[in-house]
């Protein structure tokens, strides 16, 4: 087994982190020390989780880019697929909320001809981002699970317009349908602005025209709703011909009836179970604020949990972490061979050298050469003023 850097053995650390992209860290290291009875305190637990989704994330979008660049040909793709996105809200340290882009990606196994329609073989990709950026970085998943190269692909959305562009850029000739329940939620709209909120005039227009919507001719419902409009006026008829306006653009995307007889989903249920499961089922636990930088690395990790690739991606995860820490002991190792080499002493540079100029110069006297004194004092000194007397010889005195 390939051993990743740290002090934990590698199936600890693997647990350890695994435990943690499912649950809080604190009940993570509760768990993990109810099997192994090892204790790990909660700070490494978020240290070592953090830093495995990191890994993760520079590994997607590496080879995001790699695939942009190169042109690599994609997998081939299934007959039926469905391509979801969607957004979920998480809340951020400092009273913040910022949303998730999600991808699903799933295989469609129903039949034409009316068959309940399931998508299986789910898989995800989600990040904290703008739409551009997350459209980019989401190629390493539709790359994957060969949706280029995919029979028909239904892409199942609500009316936003940066899931269309998302749509645009990975499967431009994809069959796109409006969600049913979005698309109803415009006629519930219209029902409780002409009949009033609860009254039964309005729940029995919304039961007929969700019917006809779903199982008959949606143009039948486009002239029930310009008729109401017509009839209306003021407020009424303004929510009316929004509700109109909204749908009529979408025309081709609600033939609810056609769609569900070719085995296409009319429900983006597979995004929204998403959101849940990836994202909100871990960042939006009671008291939960993440860090922005800590929100990628964690929903990197759930889509790898969720979507059932934990075993097929852990090993490049730890090949990842083992690369990254060689090139970081590489560059402290180097640092401290700097700080290690004497430093020359710079060489101090020669003032320039003075030059004085004199102008119109005094004439100076002859210095007087000087005559060399003698050592011996001289005759009228006041040593010679008295003479010298002979030491006495102690002898005599006695």
């Amino acid at each position: 087994m390939q051993l990743s850097p740290g002090a934990l053995a590698p199936d600890l650390a693997e647990h350890l982190v695994r435990l943690s992209s499912r649950m809080p860290f604190e009940c993570a290291v509760e768990e993990l020390y109810s099997f192994t009875h090892t204790h790990i305190s909660e700070p490494t637990a978020r240290r070592l989780t953090l830093g495995a989704g990191r890994a993760w994330v520079e590994l997607e979008t590496a080879e995001a880019q790699r695939i942009e660049r190169e042109l690599a040909p994609a997998p081939k793709g299934p007959a039926f697929q469905q391509l979801s996105v969607d957004g979920a809200m998480v809340p951020l340290v400092g009273g913040e909320w910022a949303e998730v882009k999600t991808l699903a990606i799933g295989t469609l196994s129903g039949q034409p001809l009316g068959e309940e329609v399931k998508a299986t073989e789910l898989s995800y990709f989600s990040r904290m981002t703008d739409s551009d950026t997350f459209t980019d970085l989401a190629l390493v998943e539709t790359h994957r699970r060969g949706v280029e190269t995919a029979g028909v692909v239904a892409a199942v959305n609500d009316g936003a317009l940066w899931e269309q562009g998302f749509v645009d850029a990975h499967r431009p000739d994809a069959l796109r349908v409006l969600d049913f329940g979005h698309a109803a939620g415009y006629l519930s709209i219209v029902a409780q602005a002409v009949y009033g909120p609860g009254t039964r005039g309005c729940v029995e227009w919304i039961e007929r025209w969700r019917h006809e919507l779903r199982r008959g001719d949606p143009q039948v419902v486009l002239d029930a709703l310009r008729k109401l409009q017509m009839e209306a006026s003021g407020e009424v008829a303004a929510v009316v011909g929004g509700s109109l306006q909204y749908l009529e653009a979408r025309r081709e995307q609600i033939r609810y009836a056609e769609f569900e007889l070719l085995g296409i989903p009319i429900g983006s249920g597979i995004v929204e179970s998403a959101c849940k499961l990836v994202v909100e089922a871990r960042l939006k636990g009671s008291g939960m604020h993440w860090a922005r930088g800590s929100v990628n690395p964690m929903v990197a990790l759930r889509n790898v949990l969720c979507g059932g690739r934990w075993q097929e991606v852990w090993p490049s995860i730890v090949g990842r972490l083992r690369q990254s820490h060689a090139e970081r002991t590489r560059v402290k190792r180097q640092d401290r061979l700097k700080a290690s080499e004497p430093v020359p002493k710079a060489i101090p540079t020669p003032a320039p050298l003075a030059v004085a100029v004199e102008v119109n110069p005094e004439p100076q006297p002859a210095s007087q050469p000087s005559q060399a004194r003698s050592r011996r004092p001289a005759a009228d000194h006041p040593w010679r003023r008295y003479p010298r007397q002979p030491p006495t010889d102690a002898a005599t005195r006695i």
